[in-house]
């Protein structure tokens, strides 16, 4: 694992302390620019940001509660993920007294719908610049909007037009330029 400047770290001391208290969460975290799942704090660092005995996080490791990265030498190295985990099964299991195994259980249903909401913000965001239409059998089209159509409107906005005299038009009707017949549909 790479080393990691003093000034990072101690931004993410910061951002797991405003998770700790409930200030933050790992959405937020992650749209921040932190990634959640860096290995930064030591087994001593995530103990006492989370308020848990290092011998407390050793056992949740043993038992697979929470599993933090290994370094190349075997150390523990927990991540921002990691302490929200060990402060949600410290909750559940001494305020709650819900067993280790359905503390794990809740953890990863907890994860999973973390992982569902994001996909759904993912595609809010990716349907904002779609239109959906009816197609002529009825089903329900994607288009995506374009942003020519919109610099068009915008440009016709803009550009002031005198409208034509009557005589001007008169001349016009008169004489046809064209014999088109345009249809706008889509296929």
């Amino acid at each position: 694992m790479a080393r990691m400047a003093q000034q990072m770290r101690q931004l993410y001391a910061m951002c797991a302390t405003a998770l700790v208290l409930g200030r933050a969460d790992l959405d937020g975290a992650d749209d921040a620019g932190f990634d959640i799942d860096l290995p930064v704090f030591t087994v001593g660092q995530a103990g006492e940001l989370a308020g848990i005995h290092p011998q407390t996080l050793r056992q949740y490791d043993r038992v697979g509660l929470v599993t933090p990265q290994r370094t190349d030498g075997g150390a523990r190295r927990y991540s921002l993920r990691d302490v929200e985990r060990l402060v949600q099964a410290q909750r559940l299991s001494q305020d709650e007294g819900i067993n280790l195994a359905g503390v794990g259980r809740i953890l990863a249903l907890q994860e999973e719908n973390r992982q569902l909401r994001r996909q759904v913000r993912r595609l809010q965001h990716e349907t904002e610049d779609c239109v959906f239409a009816a197609g002529r059998d009825g089903d329900i089209v994607e288009m995506r909007r374009s942003g020519s159509a919109r610099t068009w409107r915008r440009s016709i906005r803009r550009r002031p037009r005198a409208l034509p005299s009557r005589t001007e038009a008169r001349d016009a009707a008169a004489v046809p330029d064209s014999q088109s017949l345009v249809l706008w549909g889509y296929r």
